[in-house]
């Protein structure tokens, strides 16, 4: 009997020491498995998440310093101001100044004659319109309509001027001024047109950042600060997906 019960003590343990043994390579596996996911958690969590607006103001480009960075503004503020106020004195003559007569109060003998001079010095090709095409325009539409033209060209001048004082829709204003800089080019006209179109192409490039100390900051303002939070909803969104398990 005592025998029996020693060859039955020790088929249990041989029993039970395959299954323990099994459990335990299974056990290896698991282990080894659930590594990558820790280690993938912990490069999730040290992950550094990018600047809020997409760049890092340390590592700005010139231009790029100049069209976002918020300290030019103050530069972008210098040249609206002197391009602002040589529009406004020019609408300003042509409606209650020097100029008046010609332009508001004159039928527009003053465009009826700048258009004239466009068109003969094209003829002769000693100055004028630049293209034929450009002469037959002035011919054709400018001088029939030079009254109502005159006009609207001081009241442009002036409210152009008030905007870019203002800073106000800074590159719209920009834009009517190098319209206004090209007819005049077009036309013949050199003077100052060239040094006005180059400032406000620089203007229209800057147009976010240019009006910045002006009105146009409550717009473009409320724009980037959606176009932020749109952003940064995003990448949380992203992460709450990534961390959620599969």
């Amino acid at each position: 009997m005592g025998s029996t019960t020693i060859q039955s003590r020790d088929a249990a343990a041989s029993e039970i020491a395959p299954a323990e043994t099994g459990s335990a390579t299974h056990a290896v596996p698991a282990s080894n498995g659930s590594a990558p996911a820790s280690n993938g958690s912990a490069n999730r969590g040290t992950q550094q998440p990018p600047p809020v607006g997409g760049h890092d103001v340390e590592t700005l480009s010139v231009p790029a310093w100049l069209y976002r960075s918020h300290a030019a503004s103050v530069l972008w503020l210098a040249v609206r101001l002197w391009l602002g106020y040589e529009w406004l004195n020019a609408g300003y003559q042509k409606i209650w100044g020097s100029e008046h007569s010609a332009f508001w109060f004159g039928n527009g003998v003053a465009v009826k004659g700048f258009a004239t001079a466009g068109v003969l010095g094209s003829a002769s090709g000693k100055s004028g319109a630049s293209y034929g095409w450009w002469a037959g325009f002035l011919h054709n539409f400018v001088i029939p309509n030079a009254s109502w033209i005159g006009k609207l060209v001081a009241l442009g001048e002036l409210l152009i001027g008030v905007a870019l004082i203002l800073g106000l829709l800074t590159g719209v204003a920009a834009f009517a001024g190098l319209l206004l800089n090209l007819t005049y080019m077009f036309s013949g006209s050199a003077g100052v047109n060239p040094m006005f179109a180059i400032a406000s192409v620089f203007l229209i490039l800057a147009w976010r950042n240019a009006g910045w100390i002006g009105l146009d900051r409550f717009i473009v303002g409320r724009e980037r600060a959606q176009h932020h939070l749109g952003e940064i909803s995003g990448r949380l969104t992203r992460r709450g997906v990534a961390t959620v398990p599969g």
